[in-house]
């Protein structure tokens, strides 16, 4: 459920300084964020004026930039950490990235937990071999930081599955397909009941940080940009916190 607070709040930015200038009657912005971001999808939505729509495509990192990269059509890109941005920016199709907030990793398992997996170290244990484990890809960026964390852990972890966003990773686990998974906090937070959370060692010191940025091809730079602005505003900190991220300070 929307929080109506937060819409009200981030209304008035819109209102204010958003997309107020547009001379046209209507907008429509394509939005690519990172999987982890689909969170606050709805909250973009609600900040932006009512006669702006934004079409949203979700995905990992690694993926979107490719797309940008063969010209498919955006506006911002949002990613889940800076060596996807950094791409982007080295493919040339992004301008001005900024950091806008930070995320930060758990390990989930089924509610009923049918593997008794009670912490981060189990998945390195010989005695839950039998344990199907589901991990993000390390072409991505939860992948990226899950080796971060086995490295400061000291263990190893056997996969039965790398996934190419950490949504895949959070419904193999939230179905029960596996019976553990390391996702972004945020991503455990919308699962509610379904899964139980296990916090991982480290994992404060290995943060991602989210940025976003123009897409250099865009038909509409000027209202893109102010898309990255509200992301970067003091009252868009508000949300980020509600959704479990870690607003950037600017």
């Amino acid at each position: 459920m929307k929080n109506n607070h937060i819409g009200r709040i981030l209304g008035v930015v819109a209102a204010g300084s958003l997309l107020g200038a547009c001379s046209d009657s209507s907008e429509s912005l394509v939005i690519m964020g990172a999987a982890s971001t689909r969170v606050i999808n709805e909250d973009m939505q609600s900040a932006v004026a009512p006669d702006t729509t934004l079409e949203f495509n979700n995905a990992g990192s690694g993926t979107l930039v490719s797309q940008l990269e063969e010209g498919a059509p955006a506006d911002v890109f949002i990613s889940a950490d800076k060596e996807a941005m950094e791409k982007a920016v080295a493919a040339g199709v992004v301008d001005t990235p900024k950091e806008i907030a930070t995320n930060s990793m758990v390990l989930i398992v089924p509610a009923d937990n049918p593997a008794k997996i009670n912490s981060f170290a189990d998945l390195g244990a010989s005695d839950f071999d039998d344990a199907t484990v589901a991990i993000c890809d390390t072409q991505v960026p939860c992948g990226r930081v899950t080796k971060q964390l086995e490295e400061a852990n000291k263990i190893t972890i056997t996969a039965d599955s790398l996934e190419q966003s950490v949504s895949d990773v959070a419904g193999k686990v939230a179905s029960g397909e596996a019976d553990a998974g390391l996702v972004y906090a945020t991503d455990a937070t919308t699962l509610g009941d379904a899964i139980s959370v296990v916090e991982i060692p480290h994992s404060q010191k290995y943060r991602n940080t989210l940025m976003a940025a123009v897409v250099k091809h865009s038909q509409k730079p000027d209202e893109a940009a102010k898309i990255v602005d509200l992301l970067t505003s003091s009252d868009f900190a508000t949300v980020w916190k509600q959704r479990g991220f870690e607003p950037v300070a600017h």
